[in-house]
């Protein structure tokens, strides 16, 4: 056995590397920005210097200043430090332009200008034009992020109109926009597309984005909040509580009434009961958890359609505070969660019940049943000793699949009901674009569902002596 679990274990390795390599890509792929931090409406050069030091200061944070993997792969017209250009639109608009002309020495000397003509600005006073300086700046920032040449090429003629529209800024920022103008041209008269067919590897070494992000997972870090600064584990760690608390007693509860009812169903098979739970259990399988849950809410914790039905507290965990004594806390979260726990057990009591059924079935038709009827062992020594153990095997299937939601949590109850679970921080997380926190409990489901899978088939030995984990 403990072979065979390390085996597993070892076998979970590339598995788990491949999820996490997946999970890393598709956070790269996410829209925001955490590095961005917009200038304030009335900036001035010191600002805009601390908004520039600023980014730099988040992305250092969020570990978003560092190569994003090992190696890259590219072609030799890409530098190996294109990853430096730390806010998200500008970067993509440089790689564009260098998939266009292929010279990043004449690209990188024209964003040089850009940013040279965005500091001069802040050098001519208000009194010389104040409305015509905004709009200069405002176009300048549209050239950090247009590739296309008509656009760029309407964008530096109306930074030129301006200009020359204000004699009253002299000579303060003409070499400037000339410098600009220029460098511009320079990159297309000087583009070296050839180099764009030529394949260099740049290597990175491990101080890069992915092996700080895996490496940190596993010791429990699963990096820092893009909105609180707070670290991700500890945002985790308070709202899986209310998610494993109310999956465990969700699951305990429709395991302790799908099995026996499942047995019993099979037991007397095509009967008045059978045909009556069968049809009960249809119907609770076909409600939607999220009509259910907001048809508990209206009708089982508001007084509107009478004071009978106001039988359950509201939504939410209840507002006593922390220093109320623990039984009062106790009872009052206790009645907050026997709604949510309802809707998260009837659905996979129905479904577990029917596998039960059909588990037990099968093996009630065993030749082993018969001899044990025949030897006089009773009805409930042969249903019970015999017949359920063997037919357990669905069933732990079944709760190798449900452990990952035991740890991610379900959105639609938490949310309905107000409950600060991992469900409903991972919704949050998502419409706040907190990308740290969705792929940490992406992981943690990843990780939950490999080790579901291994505890499945230790209780397939465990029920079943017969398997065998050495046989090939």
């Amino acid at each position: 056995m403990f072979q065979y679990i390390v085996k597993r274990i070892l076998y979970f390795i590339p598995t788990l590397f491949v999820i996490s390599l997946l999970a890393f890509g598709l956070s790269k792929c996410t829209p925001g920005d955490p590095c961005n931090v917009p200038l304030p409406p009335e900036s001035n050069k010191s600002s805009f210097i601390n908004s520039e030091d600023d980014a730099k200061s988040r992305c250092n944070l969020f570990g978003l200043d560092k190569p994003t993997f090992y190696f890259a792969l590219t072609s030799k017209a890409y530098p190996d430090s294109l990853y430096k250009i730390l806010q998200k639109d500008k970067r993509t608009n440089w790689n564009d332009l260098i998939a266009q002309y292929g010279n990043w020495d004449q690209i990188s000397k024209y964003k040089t200008s850009i940013r040279n003509l965005q500091l001069k600005l802040f050098d001519i006073p208000d009194s010389l034009g104040k409305r015509a300086i905004k709009k200069i700046s405002n176009e300048s920032k549209f050239l950090e992020v247009l590739s296309d040449d008509d656009a760029i090429v309407k964008k530096l003629k109306k930074i030129e109109t301006i200009y020359n529209n204000n004699p009253s800024f002299g000579t303060i920022i003409g070499k400037e926009i000339s410098d600009i103008k220029n460098n511009y041209e320079q990159i297309k008269e000087k583009s070296t597309l050839t180099q764009l067919y030529i394949p260099t590897l740049h290597w990175y070494g491990f101080d890069n984005q992915y092996h700080n992000w895996i490496t940190s997972f596993f010791v429990g870090d699963f990096g820092i909040s893009y909105n609180t600064y707070r670290p991700v584990f500890s945002e985790i760690r308070d709202a899986i509580f209310w998610t494993f608390l109310m999956m465990s007693l969700a699951l305990i509860l429709s395991y302790l009434v799908a099995i026996p009812l499942g047995v019993f169903s099979a037991k007397n098979k095509h009967l008045r009961f059978d045909k009556f739970a069968t049809v009960l259990l249809f119907i609770l399988y076909s409600l939607p958890a999220f009509w259910v849950a907001t048809m508990m809410v209206v009708f089982f914790t508001t007084p509107e359609y009478g004071s009978w039905t106001n039988i359950f507290p509201g939504i939410g965990l209840g507002n006593l505070p922390s220093s109320a004594p623990f039984w009062d806390r106790f009872w009052e979260t206790a009645k907050h969660l026997i709604l949510p726990v309802l809707c998260l057990s009837y659905n996979r009591l129905a479904f577990i019940s029917r596998q039960m059924r059909g588990g037990m079935l099968g093996v009630i038709q065993q030749d082993y049943i018969r001899t044990a009827r025949a030897k006089g062992l009773g009805e409930q020594a042969v249903i019970w000793k015999h017949g359920l153990r063997n037919s357990l095997f669905p069933i732990i299937t079944l709760f190798a699949n449900i452990l990952p939601t035991t740890l991610a949590g379900s959105v639609i109850i938490e949310v309905i009901f107000n409950i600060p679970g991992m469900g409903k921080l991972t919704l949050d997380a998502i419409s706040q674009e907190n990308y740290p926190i969705v792929f940490a409990v992406l992981m943690i489901a990843a990780v939950a569902t490999m080790l579901g899978i291994l505890l499945a088939d230790i209780l397939y030995s465990l029920s079943d002596p017969r398997v065998s984990f050495n046989k090939k």
